[in-house]
């Protein structure tokens, strides 16, 4: 909510929240955030997108042209494939592909395939089999933008660096998450919470504590289950 306000004063607009469930179970589609403290109630309602409902439309996603559509397709294809390597890099050359069919401009390709290339990975082995496989592609139909992502992918190490990068910059905004929720609810957030949150390297983890800075009483007991989960490591 502190982000919203921020979007209103900043582009003097008004603007929606929307959730993107991402995760594996059909029956949590929260869509409403509130708390009440010193007879102040604070209340949101949001529309929800669940990413699994999408399995069920596949044909609409395959023939849509929203590059959103790629999106999806790629987290649904990587959660189904998770015991299965050699699907996954079948399913991810047909994505990769799918981005030349689809005539999208060069600035969408390179976008799209660090998405799918980060999202999709890949063993070493079956990851060398997939440029070997690019490579055939861009010689078959004499498209240069296949160099153009290779190259993009050597020289930004999306096989490593980016990887990291863009993980390392997930888990701070899910870290930036829970201390925005806290200083929703309670104001100041002491330092020492701030400072442990910050040192959290765990996606689930700082998702279990998202949730539960959203709905638990005091700063109090948050600062408790910190030192829990400490005294666990």
């Amino acid at each position: 909510m502190n982000s919203d306000r921020r979007e209103v004063d900043r582009h003097k607009k008004q603007v929606i929240s929307l959730a993107v469930l991402a995760d594996e179970d059909t029956n949590w589609r929260p869509s409403s955030y509130n708390y009440q403290l010193g007879g102040c109630r604070v209340s949101l309602e949001f529309p929800v997108a669940k990413l699994l409902d999408y399995e069920a439309d596949w044909e609409s996603l395959e023939q849509s042209t929203n590059p959103f559509s790629i999106v999806v397709m790629a987290h649904l294809r990587t959660k189904a494939t998770n015991r299965n390597p050699e699907s996954r890099l079948q399913w991810k050359l047909s994505l990769v592909r799918s981005l030349f069919e689809r005539g999208y401009d060069r600035e969408y390709i390179l976008g799209l395939f660090r998405f799918i290339d980060w999202v999709m990975v890949l063993p070493e082995e079956l990851a060398n089999n997939f440029k070997t496989e690019l490579r055939s592609y861009e010689e078959v139909n004499r498209m240069r933008y296949v160099t153009s992502i290779e190259r993009l992918a050597k020289a930004e190490g999306i096989q490593e660096g980016i990887q990291e990068g863009i993980e390392q910059g997930i888990l701070q905004n899910a870290r930036d998450s829970v201390i925005e929720v806290l200083e929703t609810r309670f104001g100041e957030v002491p330092g020492s919470i701030v400072e442990v949150v910050n040192q959290l390297d765990e996606s689930a983890v700082l998702k279990m504590l998202h949730k539960r800075a959203i709905a638990i009483p005091s700063v109090a007991e948050f600062e408790q289950l910190l030192s829990s989960i400490a005294s666990q490591e």
